[in-house]
Order: structure tokens, then C-alpha cells, then sequence
């Protein structure tokens, strides 16, 4: 998602956020948008030994440090699984304990690597340009985690400075979004997006599609892009799954699924409303003569649904099931 950093959206953000001072950001909104991103360009800036006006060089030592993940005076802290997913280097200790099958990579930070952080910004800058530590997502921080933070937050030592990118940052203690300058993330134009997306390979009318399926965030449409996912599959979705067809989910995790069919829901519920839908056509909205209250509980289910979609019993059984309770609800008479 390195391209990403290229985006005119992200760039300008960036610019806006190098000219202000502060110690600790706070980037928030929903996914897709670019928080990771926008965080990378921020602390590559910081840390740059030729920095513009515009951010980082992107040709000295220490950009070259950061983009091969290496970069002494920078520390990132991620969930185990999103750290491998961004090709970021996992700690010695912690490799060593996935290597040998010892436990799983971890979804959460863990409190053990935020410990180290805090002792990492206690140490001397190895460059003569400060120090940096990354937080993302943040909200995958425990109550632990966050309070071993916190204190660091409040008091830092020397020349550190802090970015926390959160795609849910209701989720943060309210005494760490205290200790933060707050940056709400900037959408962009649909002309933009789409311009820059075909720039990425993307065709016109892919582009379009899919930027209207992720809800007009780009990142989201590369995600979509790269697992697979076509504008074919996303308008047959409705009907599939009023007909049943669990088939139709097969390529997709759990998660992909949900978010796939709380956005159907999300839309059905604009339509009953008389309202246009945001994620598909309207031609591509299945008849349902299932009233709001019904449309609700079945989002209700989905939301539960989504706090075990990232380790599921069974991922088969888990998209069937959700399947079947989709076409219960579309074919509901009340």
C-alpha cells in the first residue's frame, strides 16, 4: 500500500499536519482512508536527514531505513498479523515464538512490545534526527497496553514524537485521545479517487464500481482489487444470497463477508426509507418486503457475527450460516 503515500488526498494531509507542531497525533476515521498511510508519510518526514517542505526526500539514508523497514530511531507497533500483512519485522523473540508453532501471531499489540517502546524512547536517537513511534490500529491496544502509554504520552522524553492511526477511535481510552492532537482523516473527491485508482491499473469502469462498493475509500478499493473481488460479484451479491447461494461467498473470509452484507443491509434500509442506496445500483437490489425491524436485527447478528469472524470454529460452516440467515431476512414478510 506504499502507492498509497502517493495519493494527492494523503500528500496534502500530510503537508497540513508537518506545518503544525505537537508530539502525539491522533488520526482518525473510518478504514480506508488512508490512516496507515498518512502515519508512514508523517513519521518518514520526521525522521528524513533532507526534509521539504512536502515531507520526506525520499532518497536519503534514513528514507531508504524506513522503506526496507530498518530504521533505528523508529519503532512500529501493530497487531503480529498486521505487522506480517505491511512487511514489517516482527521481534526476535516474537518470530522465534511463531516459527516454532508456540502460539499464533497475535491480533491485539502486545503489552510486551509496547514495553519495549517506551524503553525504546527513553534510549539516544541513532541518527541525530529524534525518534518515532507508529501506532496502528490503535484501538487494537488493550486496557494494559494502552496504560503502559500512556504515561510515556503525557511526559516524553527527549525528541520523540508519536502518531496513532485508528480506524475505530471510540474504541481508545479517553485519556490517550487526550494526550493527542486529533486529525479526522479527509475524503476524497470522486473524480480524484477514481483518477488516481486508474493510475493503479485499474480500469474506468472498475475503478468506478468498486469505489462505489467501499464506499467511496480508495484504499479500500485496492484491498478489494487485489483479493479479487470483481464488479460482476459485487452486483450478483443481492440476488445470490436471496437465492441462497452460499457458493457465491466460497472465495471470500468470514470478515470480507460480513462487511459485504452489512453494507447489502445498510442499503436495503436507505431503499425502505426511500432514500438511494450507497453501495449498489438500485437495480441491483433484490426484491424484500422485510420491514426496518427486521433489517436491524439481522445487522445486530452481523455485528455479533464480526467478533469471531478473525478466528472462526469452522469458516465453511460460519459463511453458510451466514448465507441462511441472509435469505431468511430477504424473504421475510414483515
Amino acid at each position: 500500500m506504499n502507492n498509497v503515500l502517493n495519493a494527492p488526498w494523503i500528500a496534502r494531509q500530510a503537508n497540513d499536519l508537518l506545518a503544525q507542531r505537537g508530539h502525539a497525533w491522533l488520526l482518525q476515521g473510518p478504514s480506508g482512508l488512508g490512516q496507515y498511510e498518512l502515519a508512514l508519510a508523517l513519521v518518514s518526514a520526521w525522521l528524513c536527514e533532507k526534509p521539504t517542505v512536502q515531507g520526506a526526500c525520499g532518497n536519503c539514508p534514513s528514507c531508504h531505513a524506513v522503506a526496507v523497514r530498518t530504521h533505528a530511531d523508529l519503532a512500529v507497533l501493530m497487531p503480529e498479523t498486521v505487522m506480517i500483512e505491511l512487511g514489517w519485522p516482527l521481534s526476535e523473540k516474537a518470530q522465534d515464538e511463531i516459527d516454532k508453532k508456540t502460539r499464533k501471531p497475535s491480533k491485539e499489540i502486545r503489552v510486551d512490545a509496547m514495553r519495549d517502546a517506551v524503553e525504546f524512547s527513553q534510549r539516544t536517537d541513532a541518527r541525530g534526527r529524534g525518534k518515532a513511534v507508529l501506532v496502528f490500529p490503535a484501538e487494537r491496544m488493550n486496557t494494559i497496553t494502552a496504560n503502559t502509554l500512556l504515561k510515556t504520552l503525557e511526559e516524553p522524553p527527549g525528541d520523540v514524537r508519536f502518531v496513532l492511526a485508528a480506524e475505530a477511535a471510540h474504541m481508545l481510552l479517553p485519556t490517550i485521545r487526550s494526550r493527542c492532537l486529533a486529525h479526522t482523516m479527509k475524503w476524497p473527491e470522486a473524480d480524484e479517487a477514481l483518477t488516481w485508482l486508474s493510475g493503479q491499473g485499474l480500469t474506468a469502469p472498475v475503478a468506478q464500481s468498486l469505489l462505489r462498493s467501499a464506499g467511496g475509500r480508495p484504499t479500500d478499493v485496492l484491498r478489494q482489487a487485489e483479493s479479487g473481488l470483481s464488479p460482476d460479484w459485487w452486483a450478483a451479491l443481492p440476488k445470490a444470497m436471496r437465492g441462497g447461494d452460499a457458493r457465491h461467498l466460497a472465495n471470500m473470509s468470514p470478515a470480507q463477508a460480513i462487511d459485504a452484507l452489512q453494507k447489502l443491509c445498510h442499503d436495503l434500509v436507505l431503499r425502505h426509507s426511500g432514500a438511494a442506496p450507497r453501495f449498489f445500483d438500485a437495480s441491483q437490489l433484490p426484491p424484500s418486503h422485510a420491514s426496518v425491524a427486521v433489517l436491524t436485527d439481522w445487522f445486530k447478528r452481523l455485528m455479533q457475527s464480526s467478533r469471531t469472524a478473525e478466528h472462526p470454529f469452522n469458516a465453511g460452516l460460519m459463511l453458510e450460516a451466514l448465507t441462511a440467515d441472509a435469505q431468511q431476512t430477504l424473504l421475510s414478510k414483515g
